[in-house]
């Protein structure tokens, strides 16, 4: 009973009743809005070695954290894909604040999301003897959209495939986007604009406030939870770091959020594959590489038609499988259901292209699959 009191009262303080154990990793570059970091340690190195299997770069959302891929051990996919041999690099965008209102789409499918592509091969190469291989990228969210623009942008970079995990792929199917378009229909979209562009994008406590919106019955049964489990440490922990990750949202930044707007929400021009940047036009359905997506029926964010849109607009690529994980947001790339389904299939998306490549052939195309 003392226990039990005592781990209440760490956590009306504010106390985490766990520490902080990321997966272990060495940071590969530094700068800004850029940072690389490998997971694994020299032993995992060393067994990633033998396996000869490529490296994996998880591409963060916009407005996240990218500790989002290593909340916690146990809901950790970095350290689930070093326990299967695989070396995972993280990407970090860092904080966003006013000064960065300039950045944009652009900035990350041109320059941030290249560049890590190039230095993960790069230390790949040297940390397996000057070994060459293409890269796996594997997103949540945003992230994922991201990747999709970075590969049909520049699509001689060296990647071998695309995981994304509940990422909108038509802003049509996502409340509430359509009655906010029905809404400004007789001013358009300049309005909705202007804003942004005063405010230099979205400031993080709004993110973090719409973000916990989402998951309102969450925050109703919180307290009820915590009493339930003042025994459970493990329980109560996960907890906290889903509060944790919630409190540490960084902001969209000016331009980014304003393409997001124009560009993905009023426009929807995601949904056709042909996003339009100033001058300058970008087709996903270009995309000439073997394509994994997830969705979820439970999540409150990305329905699961918008993620499944993927199979539509991704149709003339190599191979398309798509999953059903019946979860939230989150959960589906960091709960217990990501444990028991998301993860697994990555797992046989990835070792099915290691398994293509050695036998000199890529995998038969198309190819669509559900579960759940």
């Amino acid at each position: 009973m003392f226990d039990e009191v005592r781990t209440l009262y760490r956590i009306t303080r504010g106390d985490r009743v766990v520490d902080d154990r990321p997966t272990p990793h060495t940071v590969i570059a530094e700068g800004e809005h850029r940072t690389l970091r490998r997971h694994g340690s020299e032993s995992d190195l060393e067994r990633a070695r033998s396996l000869g299997l490529p490296p994996v770069l998880l591409v963060p959302p916009l407005a996240v954290s990218a500790r989002c891929y290593d909340l916690a051990p146990e809901m950790s996919v970095v350290a689930h894909l070093v326990a299967t041999g695989r070396i995972p690099y993280v990407l970090d965008y860092g904080e966003m604040g006013y000064a960065d209102r300039h950045l944009g789409f652009e900035d990350l499918f041109d320059d941030i999301v290249p560049e890590a592509i190039t230095r993960v091969l790069d230390d790949h190469r040297e940390t397996n003897g000057g070994e060459r291989a293409d890269v796996d990228l594997v997103a949540w969210s945003l992230g994922g959209t991201v990747s999709f623009l970075t590969v049909a942008a520049h699509p001689e970079l060296p990647v071998r495939s695309i995981t994304a995990v509940a990422t909108p792929l038509n802003y049509s199917l996502v409340q509430p986007y359509p009655l906010v378009k029905q809404i400004v229909r007789p001013i358009g979209p300049a309005p909705v604009t202007y804003a942004l562009k005063a405010l230099g994008g979205i400031p993080a406590p709004l993110v973090r406030i719409a973000y916990r919106a989402t998951a309102w019955q969450r925050e109703l049964r919180k307290p009820g939870y915590i009493m339930r489990n003042a025994d459970n440490t493990e329980a109560l922990a996960r907890m906290q770091v889903i509060d944790w990750f919630q409190d540490s949202m960084p902001g969209y930044p000016g331009r980014l959020a304003e393409q997001m707007w124009n560009n993905l929400v009023y426009r929807d021009e995601i949904a056709s594959g042909v996003l339009t940047f100033d001058d300058r036009q970008v087709d996903l359905t270009s995309i000439d590489v073997p394509i994994q997506l997830f969705g979820s029926h439970r999540d409150a964010i990305v329905s699961w038609a918008a993620a499944h849109h993927g199979v539509e607009l991704f149709a003339d690529s190599p191979a398309v499988h798509f999953t059903t994980v019946e979860s939230s947001h989150l959960g589906l790339i960091a709960g217990t259901e990501a444990v028991a389904e998301t993860w697994p299939r990555i797992d046989g998306f990835l070792t099915a292209l290691d398994d293509s490549d050695g036998e000199g052939r890529r995998p038969a195309k198309p190819s669509v699959t559900n579960g759940g």
